[in-house]
């Protein structure tokens, strides 16, 4: 897996280089690590890698230029994934990163990255397509939305399916989670796409509108 690494601090821009380096080179190939959000534009134009690591706040204004970046590359390059750190939980950074895509985006904390095997799993996950969300994220998504619109048609358990949905898990690993079986995780996500309005017809992205209808209710 081919990984640009994009990170402001030149010290934890060289950690995360080193802890991924350090995961093995048949897992992760670490082909350029960079400091601003032209300089990773550059770099993906040059080296097409797997997967972009990007700071949320980079130069000049350390307001969204990492995002900014991201958006940028899963519009011109949208077979490369992009997995947006952040030292705070930035909720409309979030939505707006899974709005531009459907698949093969995260957002992490960047206490997570300390975590070698968690951090290289998001990484995995977001080549294979999938949306990786920091649980700390959903959790306050979560909480905001039901301020916002309770969504009282949806029960307990089918919120639960929802966050675990929200964190990329398959119906597998949501079931062992939430220890139930297969069966009932299916009828949960159907009750969910029901209530939501979403239809056969919405093919396979149902479960990434799922989520994005709640977190944005």
């Amino acid at each position: 897996m081919r990984v640009v690494i994009a990170e402001d601090s030149a010290l934890l821009r060289q950690g995360i280089v080193l802890l991924l380096r350090e995961a093995g080179i048949d897992v992760v190939d670490v082909v350029d690590a960079v400091g601003d959000g032209e300089a990773l534009l550059r770099s993906v134009a040059e080296h097409r890698p797997d997967v972009c690591v990007i700071d949320v706040r980079m130069p000049p204004t350390f307001v969204d230029e990492g995002l900014r970046a991201a958006l940028v590359i899963r519009n011109r390059w949208p077979e490369t994934g992009v997995l947006v750190l952040s030292q705070y939980v930035e909720q409309s950074y979030a939505v707006d990163l899974i709005e531009s895509a459907t698949s093969g985006v995260g957002y992490l904390l960047k206490d997570r990255v300390f975590d070698a095997d968690e951090f290289v799993d998001g990484l995995q996950r977001v080549r294979a397509g999938e949306t990786v969300l920091d649980p700390e994220v959903v959790k306050q998504m979560l909480a905001r939305s039901r301020r916002q619109d309770p969504m009282a048609t949806l029960s307990p358990r089918e919120r639960d399916v929802l966050a675990a949905m929200a964190e990329g898990r398959s119906n597998t690993d949501i079931a062992k989670q939430l220890f139930i079986g297969s069966a009932a995780v299916e009828k949960h996500i159907r009750s969910i796409f029901v209530k939501f309005g979403l239809h056969p017809e919405d093919g396979e992205h149902r479960r990434v509108l799922a989520v994005i209808r709640y977190l944005g209710a």
